[in-house]
């Protein structure tokens, strides 16, 4: 499958997310004040990743339908949304009509966004680009956005989550495939969608090699409160407060 394939399989499916899911949950996460990560929503205030981004500019790479790049603005900082879907663009649109929360949208890959270079001081994906987008074409693009000094936050399954994945159904206790060679992965039932995902090594790896120092790394667990997700049922809160199935990676380009 060639890259162009894997992007239009992944516009297709998130079109169809959109039309499922995504629509109906943005005024939700709109109207949200919290900042929260994943499938459990975990608060940021309890990991601390983001920090002040008052007075910031913001990129979100593979914003979907923007809900955390409205979260930021929220907070005062000057935020772009980035993603490839019309549909999940215009879920955001309306979103920005309803609340009168704006700021730009464009529409593109994270593998090539029409944006100059040193225009950022934070670059933030919440899946989006982190999971859907090349991460050996993606990283570089976020580290030309970002200026000397500027930070990058992204999330994305966990590899103990991806060893565990089985072919079809919730994630498991026992490995399900091989760790060496982890890259681009599409499911039984996901049609020519492709997610990437990358070793903890390869990720260190392509980031110090694109200009980045890794700063931490938070393995999320489920709280003791969680509920088990709705729409995203493929993980158990009890599976979840044993292992990761999230990590968010932060750096900050030298």
């Amino acid at each position: 499958m060639t890259w162009a394939d894997g992007l239009a399989g992944n516009i297709a499916s998130w079109t169809k997310a959109n039309e499922e899911h995504t629509d109906a949950a943005a005024a939700r996460a709109w109207a949200s004040d919290d900042i929260t990560w994943g499938v459990f929503h975990i608060p940021e205030s309890s990991i601390g990743c983001i920090g002040d981004v008052d007075g910031k500019d913001v990129v979100e790479l593979g914003c979907g339908t923007a809900y955390v790049a409205a979260w930021l603005a929220k907070r005062g900082a000057r935020v772009v949304g980035v993603d490839p879907t019309p549909a999940q663009l215009e879920t955001a649109r309306r979103m920005q009509r309803e609340t009168g929360i704006e700021f730009p949208l464009v529409e593109a890959p994270g593998e090539s966004v029409p944006l100059p270079d040193a225009s950022f001081d934070l670059a933030v994906s919440e899946y989006g680009a982190a999971l859907w987008a090349d991460p050996y074409q993606w990283i570089p693009e976020a580290a030309r956005l970002l200026r000397p000094g500027g930070r990058l936050v992204f999330m994305t399954n966990s590899n103990v989550a991806m060893l565990t994945f089985p072919p079809v159904g919730k994630l498991t206790e026992q490995l399900q495939r091989p760790l060496f060679g982890m890259y681009g992965t599409t499911w039984p039932d996901g049609g020519t969608s492709i997610e990437y995902h990358l070793p903890h090594g390869e990720w260190i790896r392509l980031l110090r090699e694109t200009g980045f120092e890794v700063e931490a790394l938070h393995e999320l667990q489920a709280p003791e409160d969680a509920e088990d997700p709705g729409y995203y049922d493929y993980v158990t809160v009890d599976w979840a407060r044993k292992w990761p199935c999230e990590e968010i990676w932060v750096a900050r380009k030298r």
